[in-house]
């Protein structure tokens, strides 16, 4: 009676861990696809844009400049952004540090930097993994 209530405990077990496998395997690669490289997709547009629009070697250049003006104008929106982002950030941890005791912030300090070297950390595995953006 003991070995069989092993066996089925033993079985439970090898269920729940290969569930658990295959779902962090499957979950994980279909939350996050591949981004394909902006460069490539724009080569692809470009190239389709030739032979279905029939454009001429004018045209095709026209096209690369607005394409070039359109990356510009969306990586000042970022940037602008970006700082936005950060002024109001900023704010947030004034306003945080007013409210605090005076023996309280030297321990807030500590924690915002354990916090912000996290970030700091996940930012790089991102960069390195080729998922982010390369910002900071």
């Amino acid at each position: 009676m003991a070995s069989l209530l092993l066996v089925f405990a033993s079985g439970i077990l090898v269920g729940v861990v290969g569930h658990r496998l295959y779902m962090v395997n499957t979950v994980s690669t279909a939350a996050r696809p591949n981004r394909p490289d902006p460069e490539e997709v724009r080569r692809r547009i470009v190239s389709e844009m030739r032979s279905r629009v029939k454009l001429d070697d004018q045209q095709t250049a026209q096209l690369n400049q607005i394409y070039d003006q359109t990356r510009q104008k969306f990586d000042e929106l970022h940037k602008k952004g970006s700082e936005e982002s950060r002024a109001i950030w900023d704010q947030q941890k004034d306003a945080i540090k007013a409210m605090l005791h005076s023996d309280q912030l030297p321990l807030y300090e500590q924690y915002q930097k354990e916090r912000d070297e996290q970030h700091k950390h996940e930012r790089e595995k991102r960069q390195a993994e080729g998922k982010g953006p390369a910002t900071k």
